[in-house]
């Protein structure tokens, strides 16, 4: 099945929560509204015409910059989580994007969520974790979602184009 092909059985079968479709760009990509998201890889996993029985990859970016004239480029401030699946019977892939706000509700420090996918490729309570730890994305229904590569301790998320590297951890010098 090609890519137009993918995209046409997820609108007819989606509708509307199907937000966005860029398929000129080298790597196809459909848009995905953020409460379907679950609901659409179940789909996308179980129907035998698609069998994405792989996550290969799951990752998050933060699209902000502090400066106006950049930020006009990028576009409104969000946080993209990306979704890389592929079907090793039918040997075919899919991307999949959900845009949040950088926080939710407009309100600094309050983390955007999305349901967890972790119960449909098990892989993805460890991509998860990461994409928690280091842009500040929250998984909702993650089994067990906690930092992964920063110390539990560690205050804010690497990742955020306006994080601010401590000075100092735990009488350390960082800078």
């Amino acid at each position: 099945m090609n890519f137009q092909d993918m995209h046409s059985r997820l609108v007819s079968q989606f509708g509307g929560r199907i937000t966005g479709v860029n398929a000129e760009n080298i790597d196809p990509w459909i848009e995905v509204e953020p409460a379907a998201i679950l609901e659409v890889c179940e789909f996308l996993k179980s129907e035998s015409d698609l069998l994405f029985d792989s996550l290969n990859n799951l990752c998050a970016t933060d699209w902000f910059d502090a400066d106006p004239k950049k930020q006009a480029k990028l576009g409104e401030p969000r946080v993209e989580v990306v979704y890389h699946l592929y079907s090793f019977s039918l040997r075919h892939t899919l991307m999949l994007k959900v845009k949040l706000p950088r926080w939710q509700g407009g309100i600094a420090g309050e983390l955007p969520g999305l349901p967890t996918v972790s119960g449909v490729w098990a892989v993805a309570d460890w991509h998860e974790r990461e994409a928690f730890d280091l842009v500040g994305v929250n998984f909702i229904g993650h089994p067990d979602l906690r930092r992964i590569l920063c110390s539990e301790d560690w205050v804010g998320h690497p990742l955020r184009r306006d994080y601010e590297f401590p000075l100092e951890y735990h009488g350390i010098r960082a800078k």
